[in-house]
This record gives structure tokens, sequence and C-alpha cells, in this order.
């Protein structure tokens, strides 16, 4: 006889995993904001428990601490001791959550490249079919329409068979790479007046890079930083990105983005820019040219110069500016039109949609 089923009430399970989980998502939010200072966050988690009872007497911050380091998330730092440093382990945990955060509507689809109008040898199927032609791949042949083919042309003989003739193909669509680089503002203006400017920036461009590298692996990111000067950083720095005492040299931005986008080899290229302030400062020599008041016509000019040398090397700039004073918009509207690119004037908050839809929109292009 069968035992059956047997029903009993449920009841929620109450794991040190659930404590350790809930209590992850608030380290990795504010492990972003204290731009990898661990120390930092965990204080901060400490007051948030005050706060808002995070734990309790099975699962407490000390053994949220331990779990970190079992699980490979936090190491000591060799440099000062009793203090602990992010893993690489994190690093990408960091770019991960950007990514759901920003684009988590988004569904995943095959990693590779973009796509082109033209067909012929590539790595994804299209519905056209031809006659196959010397030098088709074996995976390229159509069996089900090759097949019908052999048994219209062949149907009356005692064997099987599939002569050449008999074969059709399915034709892939030409792919193309993109060169995308990412410039970010890390001018004072990014933290001024109590605002928290650069954080959501980092999100961005921590999820931008997660989604190329999961979903268009064969693409190029470049991510660059701009100040008084212009350097380029890795994917893997994003997470410790601070803003500094310095003013907006958007041309020792452009200007480098432009140099690394020369040496890519691709047919699609373009700038993104995320900045909240207007161009201020220009290296002249061993010194810098700063004005902060208003728009400088000499900063801006060398400027707008950039904007159409980029164009005529087919590289649009799309630029996405958190500021709303109209003489700042009248500056991007400019920028803009000499570029031929585009411009976006948004709130922190939808950033990250519009990057990616513009990402989707640019990176479809054949130039």
């Amino acid at each position: 006889m069968s035992a059956g089923f047997r029903f009993r009430d449920f009841v929620p399970e109450e794991s040190s995993e659930k404590g350790f989980e809930t209590l992850f998502k608030l380290f990795m939010q504010l492990v972003t904001i204290t731009s990898g200072d661990v120390g930092e966050a965990l204080s901060w988690l400490n007051e948030l428990d005050k706060q808002y009872g995070l734990t309790d007497n099975d699962y407490g911050m000390g053994n949220f601490i331990e779990d970190l380091k079992k699980k490979g998330y936090i190491d000591e730092n060799e440099q000062e001791r009793g203090a602990f440093k992010i893993t690489p382990k994190t690093e990408q945990g960091i770019r991960k959550s950007a990514l759901e955060e920003i684009f988590g509507k988004l569904k995943k689809g095959n990693s590779g490249n973009h796509r082109t109008p033209q067909t012929g040898q590539g790595d994804e199927l299209s519905t056209d079919i031809r006659d196959f032609r010397f030098g088709d791949s074996l995976e390229q042949i159509s069996m089900t329409e090759s097949i019908r083919n052999a048994q219209l042309n062949h149907g009356l003989s005692d064997e099987f068979m599939l002569a050449e003739g008999d074969l059709e193909v399915r034709e892939t669509e030409h792919k193309t790479q993109t060169s995308t680089v990412l410039m970010i503002d890390i001018s004072h203006s990014m933290i001024l007046y109590g605002e928290d400017r650069i954080t959501p920036a980092k999100k961005v461009a921590m999820a931008l890079a997660e989604l190329v590298k999961q979903k268009y692996p064969k693409d190029f990111l470049d991510v660059i930083v701009f100040g008084n000067d212009a350097w380029e950083i890795k994917v893997k720095d994003l997470p410790y990105l601070e803003v500094g005492p310095y003013h907006t040299n958007t041309v020792a931005g452009l200007e480098l983005a432009m140099d690394l986008l020369r040496k890519r080899k691709t047919a699609n290229k373009q700038i993104f820019m995320i900045t909240d302030g207007k161009p201020t400062c220009l290296k002249e020599g061993n010194g810098y040219y700063k004005n902060s008041f208003g728009l400088d016509r000499k900063v801006v000019n060398k400027t707008l110069n950039l904007a159409a040398a980029a164009r005529r090397l087919k590289i649009p700039i799309t630029t996405f500016m958190i500021a709303s004073d109209p003489y700042l918009q009248q500056f991007v509207e400019e920028f803009t039109q000499v570029n031929q690119g585009k411009a976006y004037y948004s709130g922190l908050k939808g950033l990250g949609h519009l990057i990616f839809e513009d990402y989707k929109k640019n990176r479809r292009k054949t130039l």
C-alpha cells in the first residue's frame, strides 16, 4: 500500500545563508559608495544594523565578516594590519549587481557581434535559403530542405540518393565589432553641494562593462576618466573610482578617446560621455588654463573643434548631461550638432536605461 502524500505546516527556513544574503546586498552597495573601502562599508553597515535591526542573536555582524572571508569576497590587507580589501570576485560581483540594477529587465541573448544587413559567412543563421556553393561549410547545409529536394528529384529510384544539386544552405549573417570608449567626469562638481553623482555614474559604467563582457564579448570597451587631465583605467578599477579636486578638461578626455579608437580596426566606433558640468579647463604646456565662471569661449571652441574632428572620423559622441541649466543645455546642443551625435538630459535615475538604448542603436549601425 502506497504511503501517498504527507502534508505539514510550512515553516519558513531561517538560516545563516538568508542572513548573509540580506547583509551582502547592502554591503555591495556600500562598498561601491565608499570606492572599495571595506572598513568604511562595514562601519556604515553596523550603523544600519543598529538602526534597523538587520542581525539577531543567531547571525551577527561578526558572522557576516567571517562569511565574507570564507566565501572569498574580502582578504586581509597586507599593507594595513587588521584591515580588509575586496577581492577580484567582489569586483566582478559589484559589476553584476550594477548590471542587474540598471539593466535588470533585459533578457539574455547570444553573445557575439553585431548584425549587419549583409549575408554571407558568419556565425548566426538567417532565414534565407540558397543553393549550395563550393566553399560552404557543412554546418550551413539545411538538411530538411536538402532531403526534400532529393526526394522530389530522385524519388522514383530504388535507393535514396542525395546529389550536390539537391543541397541547399541557410545563409548566415555577417557581423561586425563595435569599439566604445566610455568617458567619466571625475571633476569636483560630481560631488558638489552634497549631491553624490559619481556613484550612479560608476554603476552605469560597471553595468555597461559587464553587459559588453557577457553579451558582446567580441567588442572592445575602453574606460577613461577626465578631470584636469584624462587617463585610462581598467574595468576592474571602476569600484574604486573617486572624485578629485579637478576642473573639467573635456578636451583631454576627447583627445584620449579618439586616440584609443584610432587604434581599433573595427567598423563601428563611438564615444559615451557622462558629465554633469561644462568644460572649464585646458592643458597649456606644463600648466592649465582654467575658468569655472560661465562658458569660456576659448575652452568651448577647442571642445567643438574636437567634436567636428570626431565627426570626420565617423565617431558619434553620445553625451549624457546631468544638469538642467539652460546655458549648459545650449552648449550640449551646439556640441551635438557639430558632431552629429546624440545628447540626453537625464536625471541619474534614468541614466542607465538611456545608455543601453543608445548603445543598441549605435552598435547596430554599419559605418
